[in-house]
């Protein structure tokens, strides 16, 4: 397929996939706008073929998970060598990698995290529990930022794209405890449960919804403390992309915000930020675009490991 055909699959792939990032996008100039959609592509397809869905949607059950991962692997070692795959949504990793001099190093972190999901993975520690979230999320924030033009050896900008990375992360975990251990997954750091008096896959069990709702407010707290470190981040960008970011940021940290305030409800359906609101968070976004540098350090915050050090 050539570039145009490959975004506009990557066009259909988002607007199907992810409405909230979707919406963002529209916010980029063209260019960057193309590359976020056709780097989405990738991602959204990576995951889908480890989890057995379509676009996000019900998991399918996985016998294979090991020859999924290999198939994520070689189809995008041969977008990377010029190879065509056969599916658009590989070969547009190629695309970008070639238009943005993307480090490999991020495109294999984030083979890894799909890796993690595929093994049933869970953490034991708060640090396993970031680190997971580098692998799945943190990382598609520096990869983005790439996308966005910061060079890939400005670290202190790619740590702070990072963070937003984790921010979206760690309110999905919040917003999904109850989806995820309806698949037998658990992303809620064991330490966690132990200390809260909650054994091993009792978790949502109704006496339990106190604890759990504890939990969600410390997460949610931890989404604050991330966002708003990306936010020094998007200052550095330029104006489109800022605006981009802001808007993301302040739907994604929506999420985590209403789950910690329905309390103890926040898993009897699924939270959503309505339309209207994330449309409300585009207008708000371009004010905050135009406002000064915010101030936010990131001591105690997790950093992700270096380029330098691989």
């Amino acid at each position: 397929m050539n570039r145009a055909a490959l975004v506009e699959t990557a066009r259909l792939s988002i607007a199907r996939g992810s409405q909230s990032f979707a919406i963002a996008s529209k916010l980029f100039d063209k260019q960057t706008r193309e590359r976020a959609w056709l780097l989405y592509s990738w991602c959204r397809k990576c995951d889908d073929i480890a989890d057995g869905q379509d676009h996000g949607g019900a998991r399918a059950a996985v016998t294979d998970p090991e020859a999924r991962i290999a198939k994520i692997r070689d189809l995008t070692a041969m977008a990377l060598t010029e190879k065509p795959t056969g599916d658009p949504a590989f070969d547009a990793i190629g695309q970008v990698v070639r238009e943005t001099n993307m480090p490999r190093r991020f495109i294999d972190d984030l083979v890894i995290g799909f890796a993690m999901d595929s093994a049933d993975w869970s953490p034991r520690t708060e640090n396993d529990l970031l680190t997971y979230c580098y692998h799945v999320a943190g990382v598609v924030g520096c990869m983005m930022a790439v996308v966005m033009g910061v060079p890939p050896d400005d670290e202190e900008t790619l740590d702070r794209a990072c963070d937003l990375g984790l921010a979206f992360q760690l309110a999905n975990i919040a917003r999904d405890i109850s989806e995820d251990d309806a698949v037998g997954r658990c992303y809620l750091p064991m330490d966690w449960l132990v200390e809260a008096d909650i054994p091993p896959g009792e978790h949502m069990r109704p006496h339990f919804r106190g604890r759990l709702a504890d939990m969600a407010w410390w997460l949610a707290n931890m989404v604050g403390d991330y966002e708003n470190s990306a936010r020094v981040g998007a200052a550095r960008l330029p104006f489109r992309s800022r605006w981009a970011v802001l808007a993301a940021a302040g739907i994604y940290g929506d999420i985590a915000r209403k789950v910690d305030s329905l309390d103890q409800a926040a898993w009897d359906s699924r939270v959503v930020i309505a339309k209207r609101k994330k449309l409300g968070w585009v207008v708000k976004a371009m004010g905050q675009a135009f406002r000064p540098t915010p101030s936010f350090g990131r001591d105690g915050l997790w950093t992700r490991p270096r380029l330098s050090q691989s």
